[in-house]
């Protein structure tokens, strides 16, 4: 029985990690579109990708277990996430830097797991407590030891608008956590997606004025990546997962967001991963294994 549990565990956390590593992958996808397309019509055209995807099955995915008054939580859960967290993080990136972003977005399990006791009465054991501090202390330790990049113009607004992005990823969470139970994974993921192309909609006004000469190969195999492997698979997937794991334990791998990229970038991009850095990624991966390792009796 101990085994059989321990494997239906493995399913949802591979599908979270899964998501982690596309969230990952898109960080340095996302800053190649923004090279030559405004933020707003990025992630209009990525949602916009998804939701042609995922359109030809809207028919299945149409709730029929609705309770009367979820649209409030429904329509939170996509305000929050992709809308808001969306708009937040793609601004925060161009006042302050990715490194200092990183090591903002670091707070995010200590809140969600503030919130998750708070709302969903998740107990917090010593475990989840250890992990969580040695994920975070991974996080910040892996950004400062990042060689230095170009000057951040803002960086008190950039990292105030990263904060607002991870209390809208927060309460996304939460209220992800209260409708998996009662709705399909791929539904919520189709609300988020279709939810914001309509809201990324004014968007499309940049690109009606844009020259034709930037649709090339590279940026159309960018946009097909980040609709339906990142905005449509990473949702679906963190959605799957979340319905069997806790929120706490389920935001501490976000930490491994930032591992993800730099591990990437080393490996196919050539740059460059200093001893510290390796220490650090040690540390991270540490804590979020410790936060998810099941006790044997």
């Amino acid at each position: 029985m101990k085994q059989t549990a321990e494997i239906k565990h493995l399913f949802p956390m591979a599908a979270i990690l899964t998501a982690v590593f596309l969230w990952g992958s898109s960080f340095s996808t996302m800053r190649m579109v923004l090279n030559v397309l405004d933020p707003m019509s990025a992630i209009f055209l990525r949602l916009f990708i998804a939701s042609l995807c995922i359109l030809p099955f809207t028919g299945k995915l149409f709730p029929r277990n609705y309770k009367r008054g979820d649209w409030k939580i429904l329509g939170g859960m996509v305000l929050f996430q992709p809308c808001l967290y969306f708009t937040f993080e793609s601004r925060a990136l161009i006042y302050t830097t990715s490194s200092q972003a990183a090591i903002v977005s670091a707070c995010l399990p200590l809140m969600v797991a503030v919130a998750a006791w708070i709302f969903l009465s998740e107990a917090i054991n010593t475990k989840i407590i250890v992990g969580l501090v040695l994920s975070i202390t991974g996080v910040v330790l892996l950004t400062l030891f990042q060689s230095r990049g170009a000057a951040a113009p803002n960086p008190v607004l950039g990292n105030s608008l990263e904060l607002l992005a991870m209390v809208a990823a927060c309460g996304y969470m939460i209220l992800v956590k209260q409708l998996s139970s009662r709705y399909n994974t791929w539904t919520l993921t189709a609300m988020q997606v279709l939810g914001g192309t309509l809201f990324f909609l004014p968007g499309i006004l940049p690109l009606l004025a844009a020259d034709p000469a930037i649709w090339s190969s590279k940026l159309i195999l960018l946009l097909l990546f980040l609709g339906p492997c990142v905005s449509l698979g990473a949702f679906g997937l963190y959605n799957y997962g979340i319905k069997t794991i806790s929120v706490s334990k389920a935001s501490i791998c976000i930490n491994l967001i930032p591992v993800t990229a730099i591990l990437l970038g080393w490996i196919f991009l050539e740059e460059t991963l200093n001893l510290k850095q390796g220490v650090a990624i040690g540390i991270v991966i540490l804590g979020v294994g410790l936060s998810n390792h099941k006790s044997r009796n």
